[in-house]
């Protein structure tokens, strides 16, 4: 059982956290890329909110990934560092990115 559990875990860190972290970055740059070419305010200003989610999408994996790949307590302390950043870039760009959702809405009717 207790092989199991450590090639679960080992999969998790090597596997799904390196796929989401690369997403998330990639996207992250997709946004930016469409913000720079987009030359309505309203609509750079929600591609620049979806890009704060993937930003914090990519932190907080990241911060995870560091510590579970190296279990220090230094890691442990960075990680924490980084999970509270990548949360309060989540949820600056969920706002913001609602918020500008509905103004484009209003701005299209």
């Amino acid at each position: 059982m207790g092989r199991v559990k450590t090639y679960l875990q080992e999969s998790i860190s090597l596997i799904i956290f390196p796929t989401i972290i690369l997403i998330a970055f990639f996207l992250y740059i997709y946004y930016k890329v469409m913000l720079v070419k987009s030359r309505d305010p309203l609509q750079q200003a929600y591609m620049n909110s979806k890009a704060k989610i993937c930003l914090g999408t990519f932190v907080f994996f990241f911060g995870i990934n560091q510590y579970l790949f190296y279990e220090t307590r230094l890691s442990l302390f960075i990680g924490i560092i980084f999970l509270i950043l990548g949360i309060f870039q989540f949820r600056l760009g969920i706002k913001s990115s609602r918020h500008y959702r509905n103004e484009y809405s209003k701005h299209r009717a």
